[in-house]
C-alpha cells in the first residue's frame, strides 16, 4: 500500500498520472509509435530522424548495438560517385563529419595539416555547409548518436526480430513485430532498414537472392560474367588451383570451387563476396599487432603465395588513408580480403548460421593479415610494410579493434511495385517518381572462384560499369507489391536487380532512401492510405523542402 501511494505522489509531482507496478519485466511489454523502424544502419537513423522532423512518433528496433552499419563499421573512404546529387540528411551527415574534423581535439594521432584536405568538398560545391567524405569509424558513430540524441529518438538495441512468429499481419498490413526478447512493437507504418531484409521476408514480401539472368530484365551485365574483368581483382597470370601445382589428382586448394562455370548471362544463386572493411593504424602508440587467430593454417593462403610468385605487387593498393594515420582497408587483387564463395547461404540463414558465417569471415581475414605479416612465402618488403600496421586501439573498443559490422554487399532484394535495373541506372529508361539519386558505378565484387577449362584458376563476377550521368531512383522500388504488404517500406533491400543494386548499395544512397521512405510513411499515415497509393506530387514537395536531390 505504501508503494502504491508513493507512486501516486510521484505521478502527481510530474504532472502525469501513470500506473505503478512493482518489478514488472520490460520483456513481453507492448511499445507503440506511428512508425516502427527495424534496423541500426545509416538508413535506419535517417528514417527515424525524418519521422521526428515531420511530427510523428518513431521507435527504432535495432539488432545492432552500434548505430550506422558500414558507415560507422569501417567504411570511411566513402563511395560517393557524384557528390552533387547527395542531399538531405545524408549531406548533413557529411557536413557534421567535416565539423568534427574542424575541431583540433579530433586530431589526436596526426596533425590536420599533415593529412590535408583529402575527402573534403570544395567551398564552391558545398557553400557554407562544408562536407568531408573520408572519416574514422568512431567519428561516424558519434555523428549518428548525435542525430539520435538531438531528435530524442528512442532506440531499442540488441533486439532481434522473431523471424518465425514475430510478425502479425491483418488485412494486408503489418500490425506488430515481436523480438526474441518478447517485446512487441506496434505501429501504423514499418520500415525495414536492415542489410538482410528480415522484416520484409517475415512479412511475406516477395524477394530475390542471387543474380538474375540477363533475360529477366533485358540487361547486359547481370548473371554470370566469366572472362569479364573491369577491375583488377582477377588472376592476371596463370596460377594452378591444385594442391600440387598442375596435378588435378592432388585436389583443389582451399577456396576454389569444383563447380563448373555456367553460361554467361545465366542467373544463379550466387552473391557478391563479403569482407570486413578493416580500419588499420600505423601509429605504434595506437596499434594492436595482428594476432595469430584460432585455427590458423597457412595452407589456406597457398593461392596467394602463388600469386606473389607470379609477380603480383599490389598488396597495399587499397589501404586508403583516413585521418589520424589510419586506413579504410578494402579488397584488392585476385586473392584478398573478400571471402569469395563463402556467403551464399547468408541472406536466408538462421541467426545462428549467420553468426557462424561472420566468424568464418573474421578468422579468414585475421588469418590473412597474420599470413601477410609473418609467412616466408610473402615477399620480404610486403612483410616489412605489414609489420607497421595493426588494429587501432581507439576504434571498436568493445571488439578488440575489429569492426562490428561485416560488409553485407548484397543479401535479399525485394521484388516490389517497380524494379530498378541497369536500364534505369544507365539512363536507357526514365524514372518518373524519383525519391533520390545514385551515381556510382554498377559495382559487383566477385561471386565465385573456379577452374577454367585450361586448368588454371580464375575469379568471376567482378563488374564495374559507369553510368554516364547520375540517375533517379523510383519510389516504386521502395514499396512492395500491394498484395504483399500495404504499410511497409524497404530502403536498403529495395527492389532492384543484382547489377543495378551494385550501384544503389552505396551508404550515402541508403541514407537518402531512408529519409525518403520516412516521408512517404508519414504521408501514408496522414492520408490513411497504403504506401503504394500516396500522392507522389506531395511527397516530391516534401523531399525538395528537405533538400533532397531528385533529378540531375
Amino acid at each position: 500500500m505504501k508503494q502504491f501511494f508513493a507512486c501516486l505522489v510521484l505521478a502527481f509531482l510530474s504532472g502525469i498520472f501513470t500506473s505503478c507496478q512493482a518489478d514488472k519485466s520490460d520483456n513481453n511489454a507492448a511499445y507503440t509509435a506511428d512508425v516502427i523502424v527495424y534496423g541500426g544502419t545509416c538508413a535506419a537513423v535517417t528514417a527515424a530522424v525524418q519521422v521526428i522532423k515531420q511530427g510523428k512518433t518513431v521507435l527504432v528496433v535495432s539488432p545492432d548495438k552500434h548505430l550506422g552499419g558500414l558507415s560507422s563499421g569501417g567504411l570511411g573512404f566513402t563511395d560517393t560517385g557524384n557528390k552533387a546529387v547527395i542531399g538531405g540528411l545524408a549531406r548533413e551527415f557529411y557536413h557534421r563529419v567535416f565539423m568534427e574534423y574542424d575541431k583540433p581535439e579530433t586530431w589526436k594521432w596526426q596533425k590536420k595539416s599533415e593529412y590535408g584536405n583529402k575527402g573534403q568538398g570544395t567551398p564552391a560545391m558545398d557553400g557554407v555547409d562544408r562536407t568531408m567524405w573520408i572519416f574514422e569509424p568512431r567519428i561516424a558513430e558519434k555523428v549518428f548518436e548525435d542525430f539520435v540524441r538531438e531528435n530524442k529518438v528512442k532506440i531499442y538495441r540488441d533486439e532481434w526480430l522473431d523471424r518465425a512468429n514475430g510478425v502479425v499481419k491483418k488485412d494486408g498490413k503489418i500490425v506488430s513485430l515481436k523480438t526474441l526478447s518478447g517485446k512487441v512493437f506496434t505501429g501504423k507504418m514499418f520500415i525495414d532498414a536492415t542489410y538482410e531484409g528480415d522484416l520484409m521476408a517475415a512479412a511475406g514480401v516477395k524477394y530475390h537472392v542471387g543474380r538474375e539472368a540477363n533475360s529477366v530484365y533485358n540487361e547486359q551485365w547481370n548473371g554470370i560474367q566469366a572472362g569479364v574483368f573491369q577491375h583488377k581483382h582477377y588472376f592476371q597470370k596463370d596460377v594452378s588451383p591444385y594442391k600440387i601445382a598442375g596435378d588435378p589428382k592432388s585436389g583443389l586448394l582451399p577456396y576454389v570451387s569444383n563447380e563448373p562455370i555456367g553460361k554467361n548471362g545465366d542467373g544463379d544463386n550466387k552473391i557478391q563476396a563479403y569482407c570486413f572493411r578493416m580500419c588499420l593504424s600505423s601509429n605504434p602508440d595506437n596499434r594492436i599487432p595482428f594476432p595469430k587467430p584460432a585455427g590458423y593454417d597457412p595452407a589456406k593462403y597457398e593461392l596467394l603465395a602463388r600469386v606473389y610468385k607470379a609477380g603480383w605487387t599490389e598488396t597495399f593498393q587499397k589501404y586508403d588513408p583516413i585521418p589520424n594515420k589510419k586506413t579504410d582497408t578494402n579488397n584488392h587483387g585476385p586473392f584478398s580480403t573478400d571471402f569469395i564463395g563463402q556467403n551464399y547461404d547468408y541472406p536466408d540463414a538462421s541467426y545462428a548460421r549467420r553468426k557462424e558465417i561472420i566468424k568464418e569471415h573474421e578468422l579468414y581475414q585475421k588469418g590473412l593479415m597474420y599470413y601477410l605479416t609473418n609467412d616466408a612465402n610473402v615477399p620480404a618488403d610486403v612483410r616489412a610494410e605489414m609489420s607497421k600496421w595493426g588494429l587501432p586501439k581507439d576504434e571498436f573498443k568493445d571488439n578488440g579493434g575489429w569492426p562490428h559490422q561485416i560488409y553485407v554487399r548484397e543479401a535479399r532484394r525485394m521484388i516490389g511495385k517497380e524494379v530498378m535495373t541497369e536500364n534505369e541506372t544507365l539512363g536507357k529508361k526514365a524514372v518518373t517518381q524519383s525519391v533520390g539519386m545514385g551515381s556510382y558505378s554498377l559495382d559487383s565484387h566477385n561471386a565465385q572462384r573456379y577452374v577454367k577449362d585450361d586448368g588454371f584458376v580464375q575469379n568471376e563476377g567482378d563488374i564495374g560499369v559507369h553510368p554516364k550521368n547520375p540517375y533517379s531512383i523510383s519510389y516504386g522500388s521502395l514499396v512492395p507489391k500491394k498484395e504483399d504488404c500495404e504499410n511497409l517500406l524497404v530502403p536498403v533491400c529495395m527492389s532492384s536487380s543484382h547489377i543495378a543494386f551494385g550501384s544503389i548499395r552505396m551508404e550515402p544512397v541508403f541514407m537518402i532512401l531512408g529519409q525518403s521512405a520516412a516521408s512517404a510513411a508519414v504521408q501514408a499515415i496522414d492520408n490513411k492510405v497504403a504506401v503504394q497509393d500516396i500522392d507522389y506530387a506531395k511527397l516530391r514537395e516534401q523531399l525538395l523542402k528537405d533538400k533532397q536531390k531528385l533529378e540531375f
